[in-house]
């Protein structure tokens, strides 16, 4: 078993939205450890967010896997670059869709273009979002509320609806929740409220798109080392993050990747309208 990093971390604050690159210790996203078996062969998947951590492991799964890859992300190009590197090397095609989802229109565009490259989507992974920490609800402004949502579930609400056409019955949407759908961080308020609202959109997405023979599920993880923690949360927080799991410890990206790798797998036949908890024993029930 690989002895993953523990607390105490360095402090090491970053501007939104977080490099890879600066991180100390370096995320681990399985570049050399995730070893594929076919399991996802000739797919094709879109993922959101997949410039670094959890988006970066599933790509890197899901071409180790088999599947040519669709890499949407806000700008962090230097970091994506990285991404595509990884899934080529696995000798899959990669597409990187550079671009704010909080901004409707390329919520469709990025749809249209991996349609136009690949021809279809039989994986949609909804992974991107935005966090920051507040110790009150007056440090909130309006605009930073409405940006959370607009980015964590607005969007995933345009782009599964815009990938749906593109669509075929067997194919999984994969939704990316969090442990906070289930106990939310009163200093995440914003963050926690949209991904409880991702679990009940994934679940009730499941039951309108099950006639199609389309699954949906999402995936709740705890905390997990990505650039997000040190771009958005104060130091203190981050020399002590995960320390608060029975595992003692924050997970690492290719920790998460294998339950997506399952649920986009057609061994999850039967497996739609759930939600999996990845979070170092915090459980939810």
């Amino acid at each position: 078993m690989t002895d993953y990093p523990r607390p105490p971390f360095a402090p090491q604050a970053q501007s939104v939205p977080g490099s890879q690159k600066k991180m100390d210790p370096y995320p681990d996203c399985g570049e050399q450890s995730y070893k594929g078996s076919g399991r996802l062969a000739n797919k094709i998947a879109l993922i959101t967010g997949a410039d670094s951590g959890i988006g970066r492991a599933v790509a890197i799964a899901f071409a180790r896997e088999g599947a040519d890859v669709a890499i949407a992300y806000l700008d962090e190009h230097e970091d994506a670059r990285e991404t595509a590197r990884w899934v080529e090397e696995a000798g899959r095609q990669c597409l990187l869709l550079p671009g704010d989802i909080a901004q409707k229109a390329n919520c469709q565009t990025l749809v249209d273009k991996t349609v136009e490259q690949f021809g279809r989507i039989d994986v949609l992974v909804n992974n991107a979002a935005f966090q920051m920490t507040h110790e009150t609800l007056e440090e909130i402004e309006d605009e930073e509320w409405v940006k959370t949502f607009d980015i964590n579930i607005t969007a995933m609400f345009r782009i599964c609806k815009a990938a749906l056409p593109h669509m075929k019955a067997g194919s999984s949407i994969i939704n990316t929740s969090s442990v906070n759908s289930d106990m939310p961080k009163p200093t995440l308020l914003a963050y926690a409220a949209t991904k409880g609202a991702i679990a009940n959109f994934t679940g009730g997405l499941a039951q309108l798109l099950g006639s199609k023979g389309i699954r949906v599920n999402s995936v709740a993880p705890g905390p997990i080392w990505t650039p997000l923690i040190v771009a958005t949360m104060p130091d203190e927080d981050v020399q002590s993050f995960g320390s608060e799991t029975p595992l003692g410890r924050p997970g690492q990206p290719v920790e998460v990747a294998p339950i997506y790798v399952l649920l986009a797998s057609d061994e999850a036949s039967y497996i739609s309208g759930s939600r999996y908890a990845v979070t170092g024993g915090k459980p939810i029930l």
